[in-house]
């Protein structure tokens, strides 16, 4: 047997824990000394108390951990769980991970205010392309719902054009209108710059219109941090007497495998003011 303090040694934990989970009935020591209240404890109980911490450091609650381990659960089972609890987890720290970027860029977005490098702005006439596309809806243009719609709508598009023997002979072009549901959603458009006929199907090949005057900037790095770069162009348009008329496109001109190494165009459609 082990005395509390080696035991805790051992199981690479408290004493304060081990005390703790004898009074709640997590976990009680093997045999007590009854003239010195000295606790012991097997080496066979590293088994529960393996589980227990797991458990516990999974998100689980004290009275949860209780009602699993003391079901015995097997092996395999507690295994099942603890893979399916470690996805939660992995799925809201991903989350977690995107609002931080979101942050970062609105902090971003506050600290440009009042520096305009109006230098950095081109107005230009876009010319008509082809592409194909696909579409889908996102629930508002903010990067965060727009994002995890575009992506994958891309990876669905290349692997399509793949199979139908259609390669890409520019960037990719995303552009987005106001969905027709009129409640705030955005149809998000997936498109490559391409050369065959016309169509529809399971992939849509039209001429996207051409873009008599757009108000444009290069932005450098993820899309997920495009907002400063956005808003840039937008205080320029304000400025410089111009007004709106649809969403930027974007135009990505570089797409390496590092999201931070990206380069893309905003195509804001503007007019005379």
């Amino acid at each position: 047997m082990f005395t509390i303090g080696d035991f805790a040694r051992h199981g690479r934990v408290s004493v304060r824990m081990l005390r703790h989970y004898d009074a709640t009935g997590l976990l009680r020591p093997a045999h007590v000394d009854p003239a010195s209240g000295y606790r012991y404890y097997t080496a066979a109980q590293l088994a529960r108390l393996n589980r227990i911490i797991a458990l516990k450091d999974l998100g689980f609650t004290l009275h949860q951990v209780g009602s699993i381990v003391d079901a015995k659960t097997g092996a395999e089972e507690l295994r099942g769980m603890l893979r399916l609890r470690r996805a939660e987890l992995e799925t809201a720290v991903a989350a977690a991970q995107a609002r931080l970027v979101q942050v970062e860029a609105r902090l971003r977005a506050i600290e440009s205010e009042g520096r305009m490098p109006t230098n950095d702005v081109v107005l230009k006439r876009v010319p008509t392309i082809r592409v194909a596309e696909l579409t889908s809806t996102a629930a508002s243009f903010d990067p965060a719902d727009i994002g995890p719609v575009i992506t994958p709508l891309y990876d669905e598009l290349f692997r399509r054009l793949d199979a139908a023997g259609i390669a890409p002979t520019g960037p990719g072009v995303a552009y987005y209108e106001d969905a027709p549901e009129g409640d705030g959603r955005i149809s998000v458009h997936a498109a490559v710059q391409v050369s065959a006929p016309p169509r529809d199907g399971t992939v849509r090949i039209h001429d996207l219109p051409s873009l008599e005057t757009a108000a444009t900037i290069v932005h450098r790095g993820a899309m997920d941090t495009v907002l400063p770069t956005a808003q840039t162009l937008t205080r320029w348009i304000d400025a410089s007497g111009y007004r709106s008329v649809g969403y930027p496109r974007e135009i990505n001109l570089e797409c390496p495998q590092n999201r931070d190494d990206w380069v893309t165009e905003l195509q804001a459609p503007v007019t005379p003011a």
